[in-house]
């Protein structure tokens, strides 16, 4: 379960609010302001009344700023307001989850404190960040007062309308170094 669950750590857990230096490409560049502005977002309604509404975000870094933001608080319900029911998240080995029931069903093992199965309290911090078209690419290390040693990887964020629709990501839980 750790390893399915710490799959969306890393896909959503970049931290990227908390970060003081990034390295960012220079065309077609993300900006530490792009990530930190607080322009507004405005809510849509959700496709099943048992989720909360859809938060839409007026730029691709601010899908991203809040994603991570809501994943680092562990609140699975601004995690969901970022995905309409047609998104994906695709992970190593070829696991893919589709639609908001499967996310939800992850997000919610994830949130959970460690002790109880999940990641909640792992740290992403953004080591590089490239924007291509609506598609922001993030390298990242991993922290964790649970985790013996930093771990790095990558993950990808494609965004539409405001909302998170499809991730890739190259994190393996079992390749995570847990403290006795």
């Amino acid at each position: 379960m750790r390893r399915y669950v710490a799959a969306i750590a890393s896909v959503f857990a970049v931290g990227l609010v908390t970060a003081t230096a990034m390295t960012v490409s220079a065309s077609d560049s993300v900006s530490v302001d792009d990530l930190t502005n607080s322009d507004q977002n405005s809510e849509l309604p959700s496709d099943n009344a048992n989720e909360p509404v859809l938060v839409r975000q007026p730029s691709p870094a601010l899908v991203v700023k809040e994603h991570l933001s809501a994943l680092n608080a562990c609140d699975l319900d601004r995690l969901m307001a970022q995905y309409p029911n047609k998104a994906e998240i695709n992970y190593p080995d070829g696991v893919v989850l589709i639609g908001r029931e499967q996310l939800r069903a992850s997000f919610a093992d994830f949130v959970k404190p460690y002790g109880q199965g999940g990641l909640c309290g792992i740290t992403f911090t953004p080591e590089h960040i490239s924007k291509v078209g609506g598609t922001i690419n993030v390298q990242w290390r991993v922290d964790a007062p649970f985790l013996a040693e930093p771990y790095r990887g990558s993950d990808a964020y494609e965004t539409k309308d405001g909302l998170m629709y499809a991730q890739v990501t190259t994190f393996r839980s079992e390749d995570l170094k847990f403290k006795p």
